[in-house]
Order: C-alpha cells, then structure tokens, then sequence
C-alpha cells in the first residue's frame, strides 16, 4: 500500500516582513520604475488610507484581509500592492471585482493575467481611472471578498 507523503501547504508564502519600504523602493535601479514606484506609494496610500507595507521581499502592500480555503490553508495577504519588476510594474487586487472590467477598458496600455494588472509604465495609463481601480479593488479585497478593515469611500 501506497503511502500518500504530500502535504497540504499551510502557511504564507509572501508575508508582511517589517522590512523598509522606503529602502525596498530606494534600491529599485530602473529609473522609470523607481519613479513610478514612488508615485504608486503616495497613490496607494492615498487611497487606501493604509501606510505602505512590504510583503515578502518585493511586494508593497496597503491594507490586509485574511483569507481561508477548504484546505485549511490560511493566512493575511495585502489587500492591494504593486512590485516594480524588471520588465513591468505588477499590481496586485486591482482586477478581482466585478466593477473592473469597464475601468480596464479606458486604463489605457496594460496587461492582466494570474490575478495581475502589469503596467509598463504610469504614464501609459490614465490615473483617474488606476485611483479607481485601487479604490474598488481595495473595497473588494477588504469587504466583500473577504473580512478586513473599513472600506475607502
């Protein structure tokens, strides 16, 4: 008889480290992307009224909800964040409510996938409609995905 050795993954990958976001973001070499990494900030903590946080070693996160699978697996991911990667900027719970899908329309130049929004650059985008992304998505994540902290009106 076979025995099953897999074992269910129960912890976090990506967790908040209390690392400094403001050295995180100083070391990031591609001018543009330090830039906009910079703008993101200040944007993302605008909207969500949370301080930026960072999550793993590449993520910069704003807010946290906690999530629960049938698993068993659970933990706290940030509600919304961005990493300044090499080939693009990634941002993260812009794209999981319903109310997405028209603001993706008229964001301007962008890529989705896996649960992502990938941005070359700001200002390929029209920022209105990213602050509306960021608003609702942090909404969603927050509220009616999951249980978290208040909603941003």
């Amino acid at each position: 008889m076979a025995v099953n050795k897999t074992r269910i993954k129960t912890e976090n990958e990506t967790a908040a480290t209390g690392a400094s976001v403001e050295d995180f973001l100083a070391a990031v070499e591609h001018p543009v992307r330090h830039r906009d990494g910079l703008r993101l900030r200040a944007l993302m903590e605008e909207v969500t009224g949370q301080p930026a946080e960072m999550w793993g070693s590449t993520i910069v996160g704003f807010g946290r909800y906690h999530y629960k699978y049938a698993t068993g697996r659970e933990g706290d991911a940030p509600a919304v964040g961005f990493s300044p990667r090499k080939a693009s900027l990634s941002l993260y719970g812009l794209t999981y409510g319903p109310e997405s899908a028209g603001p993706l329309a008229q964001l301007g130049k962008h890529k989705t996938g896996a649960g992502c929004l990938y941005v070359n650059k700001l200002d390929d985008v029209d920022e209105a409609v990213l602050t509306d992304l960021i608003r609702n998505g942090y909404r969603h994540m927050t509220t009616v995905l999951h249980h978290g902290q208040a909603p941003v009106d």
